[in-house]
């Protein structure tokens, strides 16, 4: 299930730009699983690539720099009951 916004969407709303930074985050999570997991298959199938260990290392670094981002990220001025909960 998508996470559903119960207002109009404004960029300056701290619980919308929250939101939009958790999306960007789970959008980055998945573009490196795909693109490291594509790549290693292929380094098995004989096509040897020296630098991928090391690609794929620094990638995760920029991962963890963004988690670090996104978990840190807390709104100052954010009521508690503005915050949109992710309900399955």
């Amino acid at each position: 299930m998508p996470p559903r916004w119960p207002r109009k969407p404004d960029p300056n709303d701290p619980a919308y730009r929250r939101l939009e930074n958790r999306i960007n985050f789970a959008f980055h999570i998945a573009l490196f699983s795909a693109v490291n997991s594509g790549l290693w298959f292929f380094q098995q199938l004989r096509h040897p690539f020296e630098n991928l260990s090391t690609v794929t290392l620094l990638w995760l670094a920029g991962l963890g720099l963004h988690a670090v981002f996104v978990l840190r990220d807390r709104p100052v001025n954010l009521k508690p009951s503005e915050e949109i909960r992710d309900r399955s």
